[in-house]
């Protein structure tokens, strides 16, 4: 037996109305949900503090549940102020305040039609499942809209070294993202269903079952799905090597010395190959080099062809560079260039998803009049169309390039088209020492388990790193420090459950929201019917 709620209409009085005016309570929901943000920052990578994600989301549903859709448009807009604000500090770090500040709030807005439709939800029955598939919900339009979409900040990326990682396996990010959230607001609803019968004395059965269900489906789904988490090696093993050359400077000018970067990466290859004939190092069977090792365009400058070569046949392996090509007419390639030994470049890669506002400008003339620096980006990249995998000594090897590795569809269709091993090549000198790059590197070891392949990540400046197919890191560089990785990695072939399935997982996520989002419409129409009857 429970108190029940009785359904209201959705812009009507909250279900639980407060006291009086007092200027520090109207403050109380507020602060906790911008606390809820920050908690939820605090759980991203360089900090293994992963379990903040659940009291976050805890705070979060105490702090929405039961408001008004207005009041929860404004209080998940808080939340992801308090998130997005200090998660995005790195994208305003050479560039000044403006670009971040801008792309926080326009962010944010998603968390905050995020709170809005949790604050919905929140009076029906079962709500911790409706509220984290709206929260799923949000997050699927913030990966696709504007300008292709920014998911930077999902919050499987933040689960690297968690409980739930193993779900990534099952049904992706969504899946995993939603385990998190249903789990927080699970142990809110658990904590709220105890307060209710130490209030009442009357034991909630029903209700606390199903609250105790919200926090015990994910956990046991997470440890389910441990035995899709496999790193043994189906098609053989491959030493791979990953240099990292370093660049002359930090910041927006780091390729103002184009040479310099690219004469960094042939010697570092160059070391590695003396390493490799003092058997000091393993012979690898093929090397990668970063995103931009090669500003210069290879075709178009013979000097630099030839020192690329000289590299290339001194370690005499395929080895895959890094470039920005400039063709005569049109706009610039981000392209990543199969190097043979004895052949020169084989084969190429185009970034697909290049990043707006970084590598082309949308509405130039616009931005331009709040932030000059836009003018530094003096001719858009062009986005290429082709799914890059590159045959390297038989093996084949899916590559996304920096920023894709953000989007569930560029890493997936990689692995769909036959590779075995993953490489995400990146460039993240522009951003110094912020965290950025170990955001990134913990999307990789996500992607690592979500499709079952060792990955691969060389980075002009760090970090630098060598990924098992179970996500553990098994080699990593410095930040701003030159290195060669080499190991030895698993090739997979077989496909998990994720990757078969590709947007489906998410797709029936958002039909959850949708759903939940309908029936509380049509219990508030029904409540205003009841009282105008």
């Amino acid at each position: 037996m429970s108190t029940t709620i009785t359904p209201v209409d959705a812009s009507g009085p909250a279900a639980t109305p407060e006291p009086g005016p007092s200027g520090l309570r109207r403050l109380v929901r507020p602060g906790a949900a911008v606390l809820s943000g920050v908690l939820l920052f605090l759980s991203f990578p360089p900090r293994p503090l992963w379990w903040l994600a659940l009291p976050a989301f805890g705070l979060l549903g105490w702090t929405l549940r039961g408001r008004r859709l207005r009041a929860g448009f404004g209080l998940g807009y808080l939340a992801g102020l308090g998130f997005l604000l200090p998660l995005l500090i790195w994208t305003g770090s050479e560039v000044g305040r403006f670009p971040w500040i801008a792309l926080s709030a326009v962010e944010a807005l998603f968390i905050a039609a995020a709170g809005l439709g949790i604050a919905a939800v929140s009076r029906l029955p079962g709500w911790p499942v409706f509220a984290a598939a709206v929260w799923i919900l949000a997050e699927a339009a913030r990966a696709r809209v504007p300008f292709g979409g920014f998911p930077w900040g999902k919050i499987a990326f933040g689960q690297a070294d968690g409980v739930f990682l193993p779900l990534a396996a099952v049904g992706g990010t969504p899946v995993l993202g939603f385990a998190v959230a249903l789990c927080g607001f699970g142990l809110y609803e658990v904590v709220r269903q105890v307060r209710a019968y130490h209030a009442t004395g009357v034991v909630p059965r029903g209700p606390l079952a199903a609250a105790a269900l919200t926090v015990l489906v994910p956990v046991t789904g997470a440890l389910a799905a441990l035995p899709l988490v496999d790193d043994s090696a189906e098609d053989g093993t491959a030493t791979v090597a990953a240099v990292q050359g370093n660049v002359p400077r930090l910041g927006l000018d780091f390729n103002a010395q184009r040479r310099a970067v690219l004469d960094n990466h042939v010697a570092r290859t160059k070391e590695l190959a003396e390493d490799v004939a003092n058997k000091k190092k393993p012979q690898p069977d093929f090397v990668l080099w970063p995103e931009n090792s090669s500003d210069i365009d290879p075709y178009a400058n013979p000097d630099a062809a030839d020192a690329i070569s000289g590299a290339v046949q001194k370690i005499g392996v395929p080895t895959v560079i890094g470039a920005v090509v400039a063709p005569d007419t049109g706009k610039l390639r981000n392209t990543l260039i199969q190097w043979e030994p004895d052949k020169g470049p084989v084969a190429t890669y185009d970034k697909r998803h290049v990043q707006p506002f970084g590598e082309y400008i949308p509405m130039r003339s616009f931005v331009r009049i709040f932030n000059s620096n836009v003018d530094r980006v003096s001719r858009d990249f062009g986005p290429g169309t082709k799914v890059g995998v590159f045959d390297l000594a038989g093996t084949k090897v899916g590559l996304a390039t920096c920023y894709e590795a953000a989007f569930d569809w560029a890493v997936r269709d990689t692995v769909t088209h036959g590779a075995q091993l993953i490489s995400v090549p990146s460039n993240n000198a522009t951003f110094g020492r912020s965290e950025m790059t170990y955001q990134q590197l913990a999307m990789s070891r996500v992607r690592a388990v979500e499709h079952s392949r060792a990955v691969v990540v060389p980075v002009t400046s760090g970090v630098s790193a060598i990924i098992e197919p179970d996500g553990e890191i098994v080699a990593r560089s410095e930040m701003f420090t030159p290195d060669v990785l080499v190991e030895k990695v698993p090739l997979r072939s077989s496909l998990t459950p994720a990757t078969r399935m590709g947007t489906l997982p998410e797709a029936l996520l958002v039909g959850v929201a949708a759903a939940g989002l309908g029936w509380s419409v049509l219990r508030a129409v029904r409540a205003r019917r009841s009282r105008e009857a």
